[in-house]
């Protein structure tokens, strides 16, 4: 029998949100476990997620860029792929995110369980293995994480993945169909698009990348739609295992009304990890979606037991967890800190990457705000052009009264680095005269901000000013 352990903090989960609020909670001198039940810290995000994903989108861009180059006269023979390397290449970068991981853990002197947590009362956590570890503390975080939403309609088949197998790059499938036009998905068929599969996306709801504006995800869809067939305002109606294949029947708009493919993507959403955990128990509640509820500072109706990160309403993103578990640490040493006034990008890492932040055009109009828009496509920079990335845009949206910036959408490259800076604009408060008025180097992608600012101020020189209405 194992020794029980007793605790100033105790985390439930270590991906992103988990380890670092177990961190920040031992750097600010408290005692701290931390339960995981996979053998790696990293949760989601650095196993099955993030990490893995944009490894393999790095080796998409190589391709990519190979391909595209010829334009500028620059030619390549056929690029020859070793599937095996590639898969060896992702492990050897998780690995050593993982190792480092760890070591960070025994630095701060962090208890680890391997083992799933399961709350007993409100200061008791069984560990459920074969010893039944008792875990007490004083203070809790639930940072669980979520899992793969799956389609009842869809048979068990070694064919049918969810994103997990389609990181685990075992094939390359000759036709995928893809279910989902959000990130998860479109960053997959990018992946497998470049390795030689015949891509088919099929979106429910009328645009790819639903959370961004349609008109800042029109550079990505235009370039998309002469690569892969997509189908939005469709539902997959049925899915069958044949020997041959995956049969895929689909209700919409000159879709095919059934067709076979070699591998099924189901790429719908993700769901929390809220179940057989013991809320039960604590009498803590959630939501329809199985989210918990919790107040500006995490709380959930337990005040020591706080949660964080994709059990919790928002966007499921690693960053949004992460920024959450230092708000709890700190709070939990009695420290004042609220999410209430957080700013959270959000990227696509496509090509071209789609990236937001704070109010999108779609939010401002459903809750009435009274904005100046300043949309600037990247035709008009210099080093857009010269590196082959025009089909791009920057638009900004400021208030109208106080001149304030409220949000922005970029598509284009890099556009997952550029929206940082209007990050820090709506933290800061800064009006379009103070993005106007901020030197920006020439040439960079990063003017277009500026643009997007001189455009409602009035003072554009590069583009003909946008007519007041």
């Amino acid at each position: 029998m194992k020794e029980n352990i007793n605790v100033d903090v105790a985390v439930l989960g270590g991906g992103p949100g988990g380890y670092t609020a177990a961190f920040r909670a031992a750097d600010l001198g408290l005692s701290v476990c931390l339960i995981e039940r996979l053998s790696t810290l990293g949760g989601v995000c650095v196993n099955v997620g993030c990490i893995p994903s944009k490894t393999l989108l790095h080796g998409a861009a190589i391709l990519e860029e190979a391909k595209e180059s010829a334009t500028m006269g620059i030619c390549f023979t056929q690029p020859n792929v070793d599937l095996e390397k590639l898969r060896d290449h992702k492990g050897s970068i998780i690995r050593n995110m993982t190792n480092g991981l760890d070591s960070l853990c025994k630095a701060r002197k962090i208890i680890r369980v391997s083992g799933r947590g399961f709350f007993q009362d409100s200061n008791n956590l069984r560990i459920e293995d074969a010893d039944g570890q008792l875990v007490t503390f004083k203070h809790a975080i639930i940072a669980t994480g979520s899992r793969p939403i799956a389609l009842p309609i869809a048979p068990d088949d070694h064919r049918i993945w969810n994103s997990t197998d389609a990181l685990a790059l075992n094939s390359v499938p000759k036709k995928l169909l893809i279910v989902g036009g959000g990130i998860i998905g479109l960053e997959m068929a990018q992946v497998y698009s470049s390795l030689g599969s015949e891509i088919t996306l099929v979106e429910a709801l009328d645009q790819i990348i639903p959370s961004a504006d349609k008109d800042v995800v029109q550079p990505l869809l235009r370039k998309l739609k002469k690569q892969y067939r997509i189908f939005t305002k469709t539902c997959v109606t049925e899915i069958t295992s044949l020997k041959e294949g995956i049969q895929v029947a689909m209700e919409g708009t000159k879709v095919p009304e059934r067709e076979v493919y070699d591998a099924v993507l189901i790429a719908v959403g993700r769901k929390p990890n809220t179940i057989e955990i013991g809320l039960e128990e604590l009498g803590i509640d959630v939501d329809e979606h199985g989210l918990i509820l919790v107040n500006e500072q995490m709380q959930t109706q337990i005040p020591h037991i706080y949660a964080i990160g994709d059990v919790v309403s928002g966007p499921m993103l690693a960053h949004k967890a992460s920024h959450e578990a230092k708000i709890v640490a700190e709070a939990v040493c009695g420290h004042q800190g609220s999410l209430a006034q957080a700013v959270i990008p959000s990227v696509a890492y496509t090509s071209p990457e789609v990236a937001w932040v704070g109010l999108t055009e779609k939010e401002a109009k459903e809750n009435g705000s009274d904005y100046s828009i300043g949309k600037v496509p990247w035709i008009v920079s210099g080093r857009a052009q010269s590196a082959g990335a025009e089909n791009g845009m920057t638009k900004l949206l400021f208030d109208k009264v106080s001149g304030k910036i409220l949000g922005a959408g970029i598509c284009g490259a890099n556009a997952g680095e550029l929206i940082h800076e209007v990050a820090v604009a709506i933290k800061m408060e800064a009006t379009a005269k103070d993005l106007a008025n901020t030197v920006h180097a020439h040439p960079t992608l990063a003017e277009t901000v500026v643009f997007g600012a001189e455009l409602v101020e009035g003072s554009i020189t590069d583009m003909l000013q946008q007519r007041r209405r």
